[in-house]
């Protein structure tokens, strides 16, 4: 399991966009707008990084 610190994400929309970009590249996303973390599991950090890049949303893989 990755754990990415996003600290853009804000609202519902960037919830459901993050999710949306994660949905084809990984499994069992979950998405806490509360801490602005994200974890996925299936795909390795670099690459969920860049997905979010790839949107606007600037991430950081955490421990």
């Amino acid at each position: 399991m990755t754990t990415l610190s996003v600290p853009d994400m804000s609202c519902g929309h960037c919830k459901a966009s993050v999710e949306a970009a994660l949905a084809p590249i990984a499994t069992a996303v979950t998405v806490d707008l509360t801490t602005r973390q994200v974890t996925a599991e299936g795909a390795p950090a670099e690459r969920l990084v860049q997905a979010l890049a790839e949107i606007g949303f600037p991430a950081t893989a955490l421990g």
